[in-house]
């Protein structure tokens, strides 16, 4: 039975979503919204997602992903000491109160960051980074281009209101999650409900109350200003799925919080994330005229499925390789798919890709193999 799949199955979208922002209507009190699962960075909801509003401090998940980045580039530590600045120490609005010339380490500046929201040492780890604010600001910037956030320009580290400081709920989620992805030491920080500084002188309670009053609750990050009004990136997991709840301009703090759990808790009850394998070990490819006689074939793409929660309960997975390939095959090339459906729906089609590499016989290679078999034989 031939196992080669057609070329229309190999042009299928590799992952399909219901349309869940068209399909109901939440009830969520704010201007724009965004609901994103961490893993597939899939939109499960989204109202005037492209509205490009003010961020308040939301702004600051740009700040932290810059310093977590340097961080894990082993470009800066958690306990490199950070100067003060005289103009860190003048942000008002939020903050932990900085002196002149203050120090303090990285990672104490950015527990305060992730949970007072200060100012202060947002602008202190920025000038401490990139050597002055507006030399960060550039790089929050060219971050954003490179993630994607078209709707977004950034003018400051911290979210202080600025004529043109702009973004947007669906910007603000492709930041979130590059950071929670890619970062998960951040945690450590965005989960602390209390805590302190400077040797307990320093009280630290965490602006973001769904840490302490939603279950599975892990960041994000808060903002709010008189013009951006209530803003909120949440984010939470449960079942080993983590989604990002975005809330931009809601009118009060409460509905700011009520609204982000409204997401929160529609992602968690209609969807889940499951893991598609194959139902069994992939077998060797033969390979004509190679030097290798066949090759591995392996999963070529994400296998992690999100569904509704009814179809990732009832997964079935159909593997089709290529019965065999010509010389040369590249290590990476594409050699068969591996479908998902769930009552008939295809989930994803993930591609199947070479393991190695396998280079064409040349003409003496393909005589001395024709010799050896003609000699075997005789």
């Amino acid at each position: 039975m031939k196992k080669v799949l057609s070329g229309l199955l190999a042009l299928l979208i590799l992952l399909i979503l219901p349309p869940a922002a068209q399909a109901e209507e939440l009830a969520v009190e704010c201007q724009s919204c965004l609901l994103m699962e961490k893993t597939t960075g899939k939109i499960l909801y989204a109202v005037n997602e492209h509205e490009q509003l003010e961020p308040a401090s939301v702004t600051k998940i740009m700040t932290v992903l810059l310093v977590m980045e340097a961080i894990d580039a082993g470009t800066l530590a958690y306990d490199d000491v950070v100067t003060a600045s005289a103009y860190a120490c003048s942000m008002g609005g939020s903050q932990i109160w900085l002196k002149e010339n203050e120090q303090m380490t990285v990672e104490d500046m950015l527990k305060a960051v992730c949970v007072v929201s200060a100012n202060d040492c947002s602008v202190a780890l920025a000038e401490h980074l990139a050597g002055s604010a507006d030399a960060f600001v550039a790089r929050m910037n060219q971050r954003a281009g490179e993630l994607g956030m078209n709707d977004t320009n950034f003018l400051n580290p911290t979210g202080l209101p600025s004529q043109g400081h702009v973004t947007s709920a669906h910007d603000i989620a492709l930041m979130s999650r590059e950071l929670i992805l890619n970062h998960p030491d951040i945690r450590r920080f965005t989960t602390i409900w209390m805590d302190t500084l400077r040797d307990g002188a320093s009280a630290l309670n965490n602006t973001n109350k769904l840490i302490r009053f939603y279950q599975g609750a892990t960041g994000l990050k808060t903002g709010s200003t008189d013009s951006a009004l209530y803003c909120l990136s949440a984010t939470a997991e449960r079942d080993g799925m983590e989604l990002i709840a975005v809330v931009m301009k809601a009118p009060t703090s409460t509905q700011r919080f009520e609204s982000a759990k409204t997401l929160l808790n529609y992602g968690f009850a209609a969807y889940a994330l499951g893991e598609a394998q194959p139902p069994a070990a992939l077998e060797p490819i033969p390979v004509h005229l190679g030097e290798l006689s066949c090759v591995t074939p392996k999963l070529g793409g994400n296998t992690m499925i999100l569904a509704a929660k009814e179809k990732v309960n009832s997964m079935e997975v159909q593997i089709a390789l290529e019965e065999s390939l010509e010389a040369p095959v590249e290590a990476g090339q594409e050699v068969g798919r591996m479908t998902v459906t769930s009552g008939g729906e295809t989930l994803a089609s993930i591609p199947l890709v070479a393991e190695q590499s396998c280079a064409r016989l040349n003409y003496w290679q393909i005589l001395g193999r024709c010799l050896r078999t003609a000699f075997m034989a005789g």
